[in-house]
C-alpha cells in the first residue's frame, strides 16, 4: 500500500515511515526541503524512501500520486515548540495547518479521495479540564492551543473518504518533542512544574506509530482517537518515575510562574491537565508495546547513563 506523509521528517513521521517500511509499505515524503529530508533518510538507512516536494498549501506536483487504494497521514505544522508563541508565530502555527489540510482537500478534489486519511490533532484540544477523565466524546476545550487543534481537525473534515483524527499526547522520544527537555529538569533534580496534580497524557513513540498503522489498516475504524497511553501519569509522577530510572533525587519544583515568565503562553503545554484515556483504540482491541510508564521510561532510559540527550534537525 502506498502512503503519502506530510510532515514525514518531524518526530511521528520518521518513526511510523521507518515502521510502514519495515512492514512493506511504498512512502512517499512530502517536503518543503525534498533533498534534506532525502539525505536524512538516506543516513538512516532508508535510500528507497520518495521524497516529493511540495508547497504545503496545494495539490501541486504530487496530487497525481494519490490512488483510491493509498493513505495520507497528514502530519504537516509549524513546530509548537518555539521559544515564545508571538503574535507573529502563533499565526504561524495555525495558518501551516489550515494550509497542509486545504492542500490535501484540494488534491482529493483534482485527483480522487484515497483509502483513509489520518489527520494529525493534538491532546491539546481539550484544554485545561484539571481532574476530569476525558474520552473522545468529551468537549473541546478553551485556549489558544483547543482552537488550533479543533480548526486543524475541521482543515480536512471535509474529506470524501474515511478518516481518522488522533488527537496525540507527549510523545517520549530521547530526540525530539517535549520528552527532552523533562529528562533534563529530572536529572537538576526537579520535583514536579507547578504543583505537580496536572495530567500529562503520554505515549511512546513506537506506539504512536503502530497505532497509526492500526488505523490504516482497520478499515471498520474512522472518527477522532486519543493516541496515548491507557495508564496516565500526573506531572510529579511522570518526573519522579523518570528520577527511579536516573537515579537521581527528587529536590525542588518549577513554580508555574517562572515557568510563565520564561515561556509565555508556551507554558500551557506544561501546565494544562488533560487526563486522556484512549477509550477508542482499546475498545478497538489494539495492543500497546508500552502501556505502563515504567515500562516506557525503562526501553528508552535504562541504556543511558545520563549522558545529555541530544536534538536532532527535522524538515518540514
Amino acid at each position: 500500500m502506498r502512503v503519502l506523509i506530510t510532515g514525514g521528517t518531524g518526530l511521528i513521521g520518521r518513526t511510523l515511515t521507518h515502521l510502514l517500511i519495515s512492514q512493506g509499505y511504498e512512502i512517499i515524503i512530502l517536503s518543503r526541503y525534498p533533498k534534506q529530508a532525502a539525505e536524512m533518510f538516506s543516513q538512516q538507512g532508508l535510500p528507497q524512501i520518495q521524497t516529493i516536494s511540495w508547497d504545503a498549501t496545494s495539490a501541486q506536483g504530487w496530487g497525481e500520486l494519490l490512488t483510491n487504494e493509498c493513505a495520507i497521514v497528514n502530519l504537516a505544522g509549524a513546530t509548537p515548540a518555539h521559544w515564545r508563541w508571538t503574535r507573529t508565530y502563533r499565526a504561524r502555527i495555525l495558518e501551516s495547518r489550515l494550509s497542509a489540510g486545504q492542500a490535501v482537500i484540494q488534491a482529493m478534489e483534482r485527483y480522487g479521495a484515497p483509502a483513509v486519511l489520518i489527520q494529525a490533532s493534538a491532546s491539546g484540544y481539550y484544554g485545561d479540564r484539571g481532574q476530569e477523565l476525558l474520552t473522545e466524546t468529551s468537549l473541546p476545550g478553551q485556549g489558544f492551543r483547543a482552537r488550533v487543534c479543533q480548526e486543524w481537525e475541521a482543515s480536512t473534515a471535509s474529506a470524501p473518504t474515511r478518516c481518522c483524527i488522533i488527537r496525540t499526547g507527549l510523545v517520549l522520544d530521547l530526540h525530539a518533542g517535549a520528552f527532552p527537555p523533562l529528562v533534563q529538569f529530572a536529572r537538576v533534580l526537579g520535583s514536579q512544574v507547578g504543583n505537580g496534580h496536572q495530567w500529562l497524557p503520554w505515549i511512546h513513540r513506537v506506539d504512536v506509530a503502530r497505532a497509526i498503522q492500526f488505523l490504516i489498516e482497520q478499515r471498520q475504524l474512522s472518527g477522532p482517537f486519543n493516541l496515548c497511553a491507557p495508564e496516565g501519569a500526573t506531572n510529579r509522577t511522570f518526573l519522579r518515575a523518570l528520577q527511579d530510572i536516573l537515579r537521581r533525587p527528587s529536590l525542588f519544583p518549577l513554580p508555574a510562574f517562572v515557568l510563565r515568565a520564561a515561556l509565555g503562553e508556551l507554558a500551557t503545554v506544561m501546565l494544562d491537565s488533560q487526563h486522556l484515556v484512549p477509550e477508542r483504540l482499546m475498545e478497538a482491541t489494539f495492543q500497546f508495546v508500552y502501556p505502563t510508564l515504567p515500562q516506557a521510561l525503562d526501553q528508552l532510559l535504562r541504556k543511558h547513563d545520563g549522558s545529555p540527550v541530544t536534538r536532532r534537525k527535522v524538515y518540514v
